[in-house]
């Protein structure tokens, strides 16, 4: 699933390539999403000019001069630029045309994302309005994380999944931030200790920092905006290696399920 670095790599790599174009045609070939495209989508969209791109936790925002589309990448989604009009495939859900010739294309085999349009105050929006801070921000801090842990009983891997209280860590950057900072993911949130908190809050930065920088990891379904994978699975300490060696301490790296997702972790380097 594209998790916070594949939306950041598609934004920085669509970037260039929109701003400041007008979108002269929007086609919606399949509106069978997660939420269904709005059948008016098309008419809002055309001859707005494109003032920006933001992101906001797993989501794209493609900032127009009356609103702004809202697009997620759902579970297998990717979006393209293509300098040329091939033939769609049987997954190219939506293309945006812009006046300059360069074309988006949306591509979502599993049909779990989604393209929405606002012109209200994208905070108001209800798929944005209860989103916790960014992580790389300041506001996502050592003393906010241990203060939002107190007398919480879940699992610190699920807490700090949680949307509600940091937004776009998703499984694989927490279980690799988990494992930076010696955590057992199934620890009690409640019992974080405020050096533990210091030590996860800046490995949840470097590891969603890396990985941005790597261009995302490669999934099987995740390229960016270039088309190209992102390279990060090469620097991946635990997720999807169980049974194979801690690159720190050589203890066989074990896998159990939280919440039926993957959690990996080091027995040693991550004690109970």
């Amino acid at each position: 699933m594209p998790e916070l670095p594949e939306v950041e790599t598609t934004r920085r790599g669509i970037e260039p390539h929109i701003l400041g174009r007008r979108i002269s045609r929007l086609t919606v070939r399949d509106s069978r999403l997660r939420w269904p495209v709005p059948p008016e989508l098309p008419e809002q969209v055309q001859d707005q000019k494109i003032l920006a791109t933001h992101r906001r936790s797993k989501y794209l925002l493609i900032e127009l001069e009356r609103g702004v589309l809202i697009v997620h990448l759902g579970m297998s989604g990717s979006v393209r630029v293509l300098l040329d009009d091939p033939t769609p495939g049987k997954h190219d859900h939506i293309d945006v045309e812009l006046d300059n010739g360069i074309r988006l294309r949306y591509n979502d085999p599993r049909r779990f994302g989604a393209w929405l349009y606002t012109e209200a105050p994208i905070e108001e929006h209800e798929l944005i309005a209860h989103l916790g801070p960014e992580p790389l921000t300041e506001a996502f801090s050592a003393e906010y994380l241990f203060q939002k842990s107190r007398k919480r009983k879940t699992k610190i891997k699920t807490f700090l999944m949680d949307a509600r209280i940091v937004v776009g860590v998703g499984n694989i950057y927490a279980n690799e931030a988990l494992y930076l900072s010696g955590i057992y993911p199934h620890k009690p949130t409640g019992r974080l200790t405020r050096k533990e908190s210091e030590r996860l809050v800046a490995n949840v930065k470097q590891v969603l920092a890396l990985a941005i920088n790597e261009g995302g990891t490669t999934l099987r379904d995740f390229v960016g905006g270039d088309g190209k994978p992102g390279y990060f699975a090469q620097s991946l300490n635990v997720y999807g290696r169980s049974g194979l060696p801690c690159r720190r301490c050589e203890t066989t790296i074990r896998e159990f399920r939280t919440s039926n997702r993957g959690t990996f972790f080091c027995p040693t380097c991550q004690p109970r």
